[in-house]
Formats: structure tokens, sequence, C-alpha cells
């Protein structure tokens, strides 16, 4: 049987990816009670919920993650979490320890407070990164969830979100303070793009301030790009599929690789497609090849290494970097198809508009800023 009247708790609810999923789930019609919790909500966005909110089932709750008598509050009384609140950093700019507290303790500290208040599913937003690209010699193409591919790099994003995605599918089958049973799946999705990308708004940000170039880094990967809007949906489609007694069977304690339509392409070519309507072009000047670039990137790992007990030292790139910028790393959405009934809600051509348009606005602004400078 349905739940009649159930809820459900987003963490990480104020990002990229949680405010969509927010969104969304306000339209779900059983659903009695969203609690959209994250450390803090931005002012605009806080004033965006609060018109949903005037539907009466949205509650926001600001806290950490780390703090397990707030989680264990939030947990009270729901009947579903989307675990989607996470540290994100490619670049390694945030210190290890705080990548590790938040991706892997506070996704321990959120099973336990769901098995002490019985909440019986939880779906986790885990990354493709768990899964490589390990080496870029490698060519993975169309790879599905049966291939046992998984990360080797100890760089502390993918690590972390490698062993608590592990935690999460090993949690499956728990038993519930009530006498229940804790049900768990994760979704991998690929390099997620759409307006309000942290890392799109990066490359614009950069090439606004460089006479409309972009960075020209990653000419020789092939990736498989998600639209945010369907990352967002297939996790709505996860939770219905949990909730369905028939459909949960094949689901629980299952991972699910998380694609859309958008053409296979290069980091590069995509942003350039997303950009170039308002006259952005690539950085044209020669690059160095991947194997020296490769091991330029170990040496500068080095010195920042060597470095380290007296000064921070952030090289622009390393290993692990050139490896993810440079890989054939392409999946297969078939199985998320097959058990979740995933279809993408959003076209390539409706994606890449809703990007293209949002990235006009950033111009727009970038634009109105410089006109106030020289005023």
């Amino acid at each position: 049987c349905a739940m009649a009247g159930w809820s459900c708790l987003v963490t990480g609810a104020g990002g990229f990816l949680g405010q969509r999923i927010v969104r969304l789930l306000v339209e779900e019609k059983e659903l009695q009670e969203i609690r959209a919790l994250d450390k803090v909500f931005r002012p605009e966005l806080r004033e965006e919920f609060s018109e949903l909110q005037s539907q009466s089932k949205l509650t926001l709750l600001e806290g950490d993650i780390l703090d397990e008598q707030f989680m264990k509050r939030a947990c009270q009384g729901i009947s579903a979490v989307i675990h989607a609140a996470s540290v994100i950093d490619v670049f390694n700019v945030i210190p290890r320890e705080t990548i590790m507290n938040v991706n892997l303790k506070g996704t321990q500290i959120l099973l336990e407070a769901c098995a002490q208040a019985s909440v019986p599913i939880f779906i986790y937003t885990s990354t493709i990164e768990v899964a490589g690209p390990n080496s870029y010699r490698e060519v993975i193409q169309n790879a599905s969830e049966d291939q046992p591919l998984e990360t080797t790099w100890s760089a502390a994003y993918p690590y972390s979100k490698k062993l608590a995605e592990k935690a999460v599918l090993a949690a499956n089958g728990w038993a519930l303070k009530n006498g229940g049973t804790l049900y768990t799946c994760a979704l991998r999705p690929m390099y997620i793009y759409g307006e309000g990308s942290p890392f799109l708004y990066g490359f614009i940000d950069h090439a606004l301030k460089n006479n409309g170039i972009l960075p020209h880094n990653s000419k020789f990967s092939i990736v498989n790009p998600v639209y945010v809007g369907n990352v967002a949906w297939a996790h709505i489609l996860a939770l219905r599929a949990l909730r369905d007694p028939e459909k949960a069977a094949n689901i629980q304690g299952q991972f699910y690789y998380i694609a859309d339509d958008t053409p296979h392409q290069s980091y590069d070519h995509l942003n350039y497609t997303l950009s170039k309507e308002w006259g952005f072009c690539l950085d044209s000047r020669m690059s160095l090849p991947v194997l020296p670039k490769y091991w330029l990137g170990f040496l500068l790992e080095i010195v920042s290494f060597l470095l380290s007990p007296i000064y921070r030292y952030q090289p622009p790139f390393n290993r692990h970097t050139v490896t993810l910028l440079n890989s054939v790393f392409t999946f297969s959405y078939k199985k998320a198809q097959q058990d979740l009934g995933y279809q993408p809600l959003f076209s390539w051509e409706k994606a890449k508009q809703k990007t293209m348009e949002w990235i006009g606005s950033l111009v727009e602004r970038h634009k109105e800023a410089s006109r106030t400078k020289t005023r």
C-alpha cells in the first residue's frame, strides 16, 4: 500500500541540485511535508522557498550535518531521506579533513539518525567520480553498472564519496528502531551542467575577465554530461520506486548511473556550445600534450607536499585533474530506465536553451557592472 501522507527530508537543499529536487517534490501529490536542510540558505533562495512554503508543506532547516542532535531532530517523523549534501572539490582547494567530515562522517551520522528515527528509505546522491576515471589511457564507453569500476584516487572528493556510497549501500537491510527495515540506493550522475552550475559559473566568470576566452584544458575528454533537471527527476523516480513494494525489491542496495541525451563531448566543447552565442570562444593557444602535463602535475604535487609544513601551495592542476579532464569516460542509463522508469524530463535542446539563457544573464550582469564602474 502507498503510505498516505508521507514526508521527505532533503539535505543540501540549498545547493545547485538540491533546490531542483525540492521544487519537484513540492509537486508530489501525497507528500505532506518536505524538510529542506542546509547549512545556510542564500537570501534569494530563502525568498523563493518561502513562496513554496505558502503551500504549507515546506520547512527550512538550517544547521550542520555533523551535529548529531540536530540531525536526529531533522529525521523525526520522516518517511524518506534524499541525501544530496556534499562538499564538491575537484581542484583540491578545500582542506581534506573538511571534505572527509562532511561527505563521509555526515553520511554516517545521517544513516544512524535514520535508524534511530525509523526512516525506511534513504537515497544517496553519489557521483560518477566513485567509478573513476583512473587513467586517461583507458577508454570506457557506454559502461554499465555491472562493470566493476572503482576509483583508485586518494583525492579527498572521490575517496570520500566512494566510502560514503559504500556505507549507504551496506546500510540497506538495517533494522530500524520500530522493527522496520531501511532500504537504500545510490544515484551516480555524470558531470552535471545547467543554470546555476558552480563549475559553469567559474568558467564563464574566467572568460568574462579574459576577453571572452574560455579555458581550454580538456580537449581529449569524451564524457556524457547530464542536465541538472534530469538528475533531480531521477531522484524523484528513485523515491517513487522505493515506495512501491513491487519495484522496490530490484532497487534496494543498488546504484544507478544517471545520464541523459546530451551529446557525448569534451568538457571544453560543452562550455563552448553553451556560451558561443554570447561571443565566447575557446583559447586557441597551443596546450601541453597530456603525458607531459600529467608528469608536470605529479611534480607540482611533490612541491606542494614538500612545502606543506610551512606553506599551503595550491597547484593549478595535479595528476587527478589531468586524468579527469582528458579521459574517455561515458555511461549508459539503461538500468535506471529499466528499474526506475527513468526517462529524461528535458531534451538536450531544452537543457541547452535554458543554460544558454542563464549564461546570457551572467553576461548582462557583467556588462551592467562594467558600466557602473566606468560611470
